[in-house]
């Protein structure tokens, strides 16, 4: 989803100062336009003591610095007497110091730079899916300080309180909305502030679009022509409806929980972090976790953990991690030569994952962000946001968007809608063709899921990854709704002015077939892969983690990130996985779960009507 800077690259300060090899900086100039940052100087060498005999032993190894991991290394480094080990695969997300000089990660509208590049993603790609025309589907996923929350869209949604509900009435005991709201709470700075609902004293900053495009405006009165009602906090009372997103967007900067835990957790004596380290093997002493194998500038090593080790890798990486040291299914296992350290068929499986359309239309206006593509807006957007944080590089963007119900009897809403005044091609890798603004419209509660397995025994090779994308009617008849409501809200009179012909699907596209067809042809991830270590009862034989986030079956081993939701939740997923963290580490420590007891939240009058 890149709307804006695919050409900044080219006045990219760094660009001109590699020109002049003999030019010298002064420190202080370095420091005033770039934004370099001392502190992490001196921090840098943190990785260089994992080859010290006496700092190879940890209290918590915690694997992966993503949206998760870099919550619980803060979390966990508050007590001064806790040591931890955070492993990253990836690099930082800093260079010197500077966010500005890694403005790819860190403006906001620059986002697709690194959706579309391997060097800070893994860059996944699925099997061949057989219920969308045979394509293979293209998974971005973070490998870099902040992971995910350091490439996507910057979203901040929380799901649906049923969506908790839910998960406890899965096996997830204790994990219901009212102990999940105070988590949420806790990890936020809103800047509207706090309330019943959002959090005034957390390391995430939420923020709402500052730029008032007159769209953004055209959509929301629309969808209230169309008879959805205006909701001021999908995040609080009311989902349903459509309104302003909230974003993880601080002062004109992305605000990944690198930013928001990791950064400032470093000085801290009791943590030290690795980048461009690859975890290969958990070690065991029978079925008790003792430490993990790592490989860092070629060599092989080892860190140990005096109490426990901690995946975090997210819902590819961290069943992968699992497999490839003997917890999964055991018949898998045992046909790729890896001993069995506990039989555990859950392992990957239940994988669940958000698809999305694109619907389009051309704007007879121009007033998209199609002027703002071309090379000379480029470069003036990219440096007014080198200089000082704002103007059309400090946003995404997707600053107004909302949820429905597909039909009637749907109890809560599992349609999401995401407005871009804007036009986005592959993923962003395409650069935008005309004047045009766009919905990204998807089903929330899917009924297809899939699994994933290992391909080797080689951890430097992707895992086999099968979404089962739209094997089931149901799903084919969501997205059907998804394609004729946005449609509907489309034709209203709030875009009149700007309406020009329908780009896509198009107005030759008109039949259930027709449309379903196209749903095949063009439908693709919303990046929301999760459910792989599904946390249940020990009962459940398809359950991976209890309810305190521990491995079953083996001892001193958690995984606290999206693979353990039981279930997919109606919404984007980086809230969600920073408040299972945050949960989580409250867990770990001992401490008692915390809970906010009936806390009002909407529904429908009637769901004899869909809306």
């Amino acid at each position: 989803m890149s709307y804006l800077m695919k050409g900044v690259k080219y006045c990219s300060p760094m660009n001109q100062m590699n020109k002049k090899p003999g030019t010298l900086f002064k420190a202080h100039i370095l420091k005033n336009l770039f934004g370099i940052n001392e502190h992490l100087f001196k921090t840098a060498h943190t990785s260089s003591h994992l080859s010290s005999g006496k700092a190879n032993s940890y209290n918590y190894v915690i694997v992966g610095a993503g949206s998760a991991g870099c919550v619980l290394a803060n979390r966990l480094t508050e007590d001064p007497l806790s040591t931890v080990l955070l492993l990253e695969a990836g690099p930082k997300d800093t260079l010197l110091g500077s966010k500005r000089l890694l403005w790819k990660i860190h403006m906001p509208a620059a986002l697709t730079y690194n959706l579309c590049d391997e060097k800070y993603n893994w860059y996944y790609h699925t099997t061949s899916q057989k219920h969308m025309d045979n394509r293979i589907m293209y998974w971005p996923r973070g490998r870099v300080w902040g992971g995910s929350s350091s490439l996507n869209a910057m979203v901040y949604i929380r799901g649906h309180a049923e969506d908790y509900n839910r998960w406890s009435r899965e096996g997830a005991i204790g994990w219901d909305y009212e102990h999940c709201l105070p988590y949420f709470k806790k990890a936020q700075t809103h800047e509207l502030g706090p309330d019943q609902y959002r959090g005034g004293n957390g390391p995430l900053h939420v923020s709402r679009g500052k730029t008032n495009h007159p769209l953004h405006h055209a959509f929301l009165e629309a969808t209230q022509q169309a008879g959805y009602p205006f909701t001021d906090d999908m995040n609080g009372y009311q989902q349903e409806g459509f309104g302003w997103m909230d974003m993880t967007v601080h002062q004109g900067q992305r605000w990944s929980t690198a930013s928001a835990y990791l950064h400032p957790a470093i000085p801290r004596p009791n943590l030290s972090v690795a980048e461009k380290t690859l975890v290969t093997k958990i070690l065991f002493q029978g079925t008790k976790s003792i430490g993990v194998e790592y490989v860092k500038n070629g060599q092989r090593k080892k860190a140990f953990a005096s109490k426990e080790v901690i995946l975090s890798g997210g819902a590819i990486n961290s069943p992968q991690l699992l497999m490839l040291s003997g917890i999964g299914n055991a018949d898998d296992l045992k046909k790729l030569g890896i001993p069995v350290v506990c039989h555990l068929p859950g392992v990957g499986q239940n994988l669940q994952d958000h698809l999305e359309v694109y619907v389009q239309q051309k704007c007879t206006k121009p007033i998209t962000l199609y002027s703002a593509q071309k090379p000379v807006n480029m470069v003036r957007i990219g440096l007014e946001w080198l200089w000082k944080f704002t103007g059309e590089g400090a946003t995404a963007h997707l600053e107004s968007g909302g949820f429905i119900r597909s039909e009637p009897g749907v109890p809560h809403p599992n349609i999401q809608f995401h407005f871009l005044p804007s036009q986005v091609i592959d993923h962003g890798r395409v650069a935008s063709t005309v004047e045009a603004y766009q919905v990204h419209v998807g089903p929330m509660r899917s009924t297809s899921t899939g699994w994933l397995k290992l391909k080797s025994t080689d951890p430097n090779d992707h895992p086999i990854i099968e979404p089962n994308y739209m094997s089931t009617e149901r799903d084919i008849l969501e997205f059907r709704q998804c394609v004729k409501l946005t449609r509907e809200i489309f034709a209203q009179k709030a875009f009149e002015k700007f309406r020009g012909p329908e780009i896509q699907p198009g107005n030759h596209i008109q039949s259930d077939k027709e449309i379903d067809a196209f749903i095949r042809q063009k439908a693709d991830s919303a990046y929301h892969p999760s459910c792989t270590c599904k946390m249940g009862q020990i009962s459940d034989k398809t359950a991976v983690v209890d309810p305190q986030t521990r491995v079953i079956g083996v001892e001193n081993l958690r995984v606290v990130d999206a693979s353990i939701m039981p279930s997919i939740v109606s919404g984007n997923l980086n809230a969600p996985t920073i408040m299972i963290a945050e949960k989580a580490a409250d867990i770990i420590k001992g401490l008692p779960s915390l809970q906010e007891k009936n806390v009002p939240v909407y529904k429908p009058k009637t769901l004899e009507t869909q809306r």
